[in-house]
């Protein structure tokens, strides 16, 4: 089976931001209290063999310091002897970046139905708690690249986790220290809480007080445009919404809202043709309020997104 692109509707529904702030503080905590207690986690192994036992430690709680790539795999499985060993390489070309977590479903069978696994081999992720599915099934190596440079990209962003790099033969070697906080962490800290609480208009103050310092600031400028999406659609009746947008194709303002519930319901690709499809038949303000709403939902998934590459080239053709 081919890797399935990441689902990056966590990106945008409401019960997922709020999983990912709380995940994001509950991983700050965490290195706060070692750092208070003067203990310092050493970074471990980049490939290692997990068991039900051992899940919790080595696997949720890591997941707060660095992202964990889960491969389920079994003696038996063709495939899994193909995709193994393409991941571990990969675990130590990418330094640290990630770290990959092998469960053998023979051993751990509690753990292979917790997960819903269907068939082997299947990789999730595990990232501040939060579970991630990836792909199943074997699949080319270009493939599994863009999987886990995405990976990397959501857990930086949403997550603010960032794996320590490992030099080669440092495997296990001591974390370095952490990074000491940065100007404007009290700030993003209180826009994630902002959301934590649904309180929306905070969350989009606090971002906009980051950006009046630092304009170009990656974090909060991807935080107020999610922010001020969930606002947007905060109260729509889906439902008139979709028709209005159906009943009225040249109603541009009918469009754009349409175009709001489906990234919200993480249909990213249908938001982007239904503004770019408004773009290319409208002129004026008309298509200038398309274009504008396009660029905001492509800072809310992310410029790295193969999605918005694709669409960026798409806009640039229909309007030049």
């Amino acid at each position: 089976m081919q890797p399935r692109n990441m689902s990056m509707s966590g990106v945008v529904d409401l019960a997922a931001v709020k999983a990912a702030g709380e995940a994001k503080q509950k991983a700050e905590q965490a290195r706060a209290e070692a750092a208070r207690q003067g203990v310092q986690a050493p970074a471990g192994p980049l490939v290692f063999d997990v068991d039900e036992a051992g899940f919790q430690q080595e696997v949720l709680q890591r997941s707060t310091e660095v992202p964990v790539v889960i491969d389920f795999w079994a003696d038996w499985c063709e495939p899994c002897k193909q995709l193994g060993p393409l991941l571990e390489r990969l675990a130590r070309e990418y330094a640290g970046r990630f770290v990959l977590a092998k469960v053998d479903v023979e051993a751990n069978q509690l753990l292979f139905q917790q997960f819903g696994v269907q068939s082997i081999p299947a990789v999730f992720a595990v990232v501040g708690g939060q579970l991630l599915p990836l792909f199943q099934g074997a699949a080319p190596e270009e493939q599994i690249r863009q999987v886990l440079d995405q990976l990397v990209m959501v857990a930086e962003k949403q997550f603010g986790i960032v794996g320590a790099p490992v030099e080669p033969g440092e495997e296990g070697a001591p974390a370095p220290q952490a990074a000491p906080p940065g100007p404007y962490d009290a700030a993003l800290n209180a826009a994630a809480e902002a959301l934590d609480r649904g309180d929306l208009g905070g969350a989009v103050q606090a971002y906009k007080n980051v950006l009046s310092d630092d304009p170009g600031h990656p974090e909060a400028k991807a935080g107020l445009a999610q922010a001020e999406l969930l606002r947007r659609v905060q109260g729509m009746d889906a439902q008139a919404v979709r028709k209005a947008a159906a009943d009225a194709p040249a109603d541009v303002q009918a469009q754009i809202a349409a175009a709001d519930l489906d990234l919200v319901g993480g249909h990213v690709e249908d938001a982007f043709g239904r503004l770019l499809d408004t773009v290319r038949r409208t002129a004026g303000e008309d298509r200038d309020a398309a274009r504008v709403r396009l660029l905001e939902l492509f800072e809310v998934i992310g410029a790295e997104d193969p999605r918005v590459t694709a669409a960026r080239t798409a806009l640039s053709r229909a309007l030049f």
